[in-house]
């Protein structure tokens, strides 16, 4: 069942995270010469130069992520594309035991985030999607879905820097929940995390973890996130780096995923020194702007894609949703049909629509090819070859 926006983040306020004051104003507009600056900077230097300037001036005018973020991709697109397009935003989730004793994914959908915990701005709602997916128990998953929203919105940097925030904001809920485990040992365990935020016509993807994030553009299948597993050389590389090793496709033998929240009970994971242990919070963000091009994003748990291609996944979900355009009962049927293929796993999967209309029918110029590799195993190839 996907969290009830109220009872996110409940209990947050003891654990040292946040600020003690309530509902401080922020203002989002920036006057048209820095948006023209900050949509004109080619790097990170050049953009934290203009956003931390003195010359800085505030005013009413509503601006998007796109100009606000460090590191922005923005899409290369017709223009009129970018100007006319708002996103109508729609979502449906569905998650399932699978083959599993326990149930250890979780989800949260929250419509408006700063509205959520009570914090007021003069910019457009900023709506929050995130799947975690835990592992050695389900307490992390959940301590991080409660907690890491509110951790975002508090943050004296929200929302003008947000992929800074987002960042910043996984390592303070992974150090909180070191905490509570210290506290008490029970709740030790680890969680993946994947978030999607969307402002405007910008789309914010933080993925920790084998969770995946995949974007339907006319029917293509763009890959949001990356899957940090051991099979990774660049994962792979970092790890051992920091003293880490891959045994037999495990992290130190034991994990496999390469970044997580949590698993500070497990002995050589997270160090404490300056350059930290081999098990890394730190999320892979990708930023773009919506056009009218971009229908859905799927988000999902790694047990869905275990048996969906992205590409299979965009296509089934076109399918369904031009038969009936139902976001719900499209999750549903998505989740039914991975256990039909033989999904073992705990099952979650989130869709997020970006217009109220059917799909369009486009034609496809993919060749059918003959397959006789898993889903996973084509993935596993795709992820040695991109390092």
């Amino acid at each position: 069942m996907c969290v009830e926006a109220e009872q996110v983040g409940e209990g947050i306020e003891n654990l040292g995270l946040c600020e003690k004051e309530k509902s401080k104003p922020l203002n989002t507009g920036i006057m048209n010469t820095h948006i023209e600056k900050w949509s004109n900077a080619s790097t990170k230097t050049e953009l934290d130069q203009i956003c931390s300037g003195n010359d800085l001036v505030i005013n009413n005018s509503p601006l998007t992520l796109g100009s606000i973020c460090e590191n922005t991709t923005v899409i290369e697109n017709d223009q009129n594309l970018l100007e006319t397009f708002a996103p109508d935003i729609r979502s449906g989730e569905w998650s399932d035991i699978g083959g599993r004793q326990y149930m250890e994914d979780t989800h949260v959908c929250i419509a408006d985030l700063a509205k959520n915990f009570g914090c007021f701005y003069d910019g457009g709602p900023i709506s929050f999607f995130g799947v975690f997916d835990g592992h050695g128990g389900k307490d992390a998953a959940h301590f991080v879905r409660d907690n890491l929203p509110r951790v975002i919105v508090e943050d004296a940097e929200f929302p003008l820097k947000l992929e800074r925030v987002v960042t910043r904001s996984f390592a303070k809920t992974d150090a909180a929940f070191a905490n509570r485990c210290s506290l008490q040992s029970t709740l030790s365990s680890g969680t993946t995390a994947l978030t999607a935020m969307i402002f405007g016509r910008s789309l914010l993807v933080a993925n920790a973890g084998d969770c995946r994030a995949v974007l339907s553009r006319l029917g293509l299948a763009v890959e949001m996130s990356k899957d940090h597993r051991p099979c990774c050389t660049r994962e792979k590389k970092r790890i051992e780096s920091l003293g880490g090793y891959i045994d037999d496709g495990y992290l130190n033998g034991q994990l496999g995923v390469t970044r997580a929240l949590g698993d500070w009970h497990i002995e050589g994971m997270k160090e404490t020194d300056e350059h930290g242990g081999p098990l890394s919070a730190e999320p892979e963000l990708k930023l773009i702007t919506l056009t009218k091009e971009d229908e859905f994003l799927i988000i999902g748990s790694d047990g869905i894609w275990d048996v969906f291609t992205s590409q299979n996944a965009i296509d089934f979900t076109r399918r369904r949703l031009q038969e009936h355009n139902d976001v719900k009962l499209c999750c549903k049927e998505m989740v039914e049909e991975a256990i039909k293929r033989g999904a073992i796993d705990n099952l979650t999967v989130v869709v997020i629509c970006f217009h109220s209309e059917l799909p369009p029918n486009v034609i496809e110029h993919r060749s059918r090819v003959r397959r006789s590799i898993s889903a996973e195993g084509l993935h596993s190839l795709k992820c040695l070859l991109e390092g």
